[in-house]
């Protein structure tokens, strides 16, 4: 069960790393990445970004490129909540499949 300080926490790194990814997406026509969810840790030290990513065929290889990119897109973060926050949580970026699931049980039914 998350804490309030849990979940403002996290909203405010999902504004802000969505943000991030808008203008990082926008020299990469046709492929759109928004944050879905993040879960930070009780001790605030790991948040865990889930990302979902259009078209959902690049999904592997777009959040295999912006883990690549972590120290980066973490500074960058950093840069934008340092006033808020004192430390900066590692950073650990995963697929939301949920879209595909929704997609697959809807044709199932069909």
């Amino acid at each position: 069960m998350e804490t309030t300080r849990q979940s403002k926490i996290s909203r405010l790194l999902q504004k802000e790393l969505s943000e991030i990814f808008l203008l990082q997406t926008k020299a990469m026509p046709g492929v759109l990445v928004s944050v879905s969810a993040v879960r930070i840790s009780p001790d605030m030290g790991i948040a865990r970004v889930y990302l979902s990513v259009f078209p959902s065929e690049r999904s592997e290889e777009i959040v295999k490129n912006i883990n690549g990119n972590m120290k980066s897109i973490r500074y960058e973060l950093g840069t934008r909540v340092r006033h808020q926050l004192r430390i900066i949580p590692e950073l650990k970026f995963f697929v939301d499949d949920s879209l595909d699931y929704i997609e697959k049980i809807d044709s199932l039914l069909k």
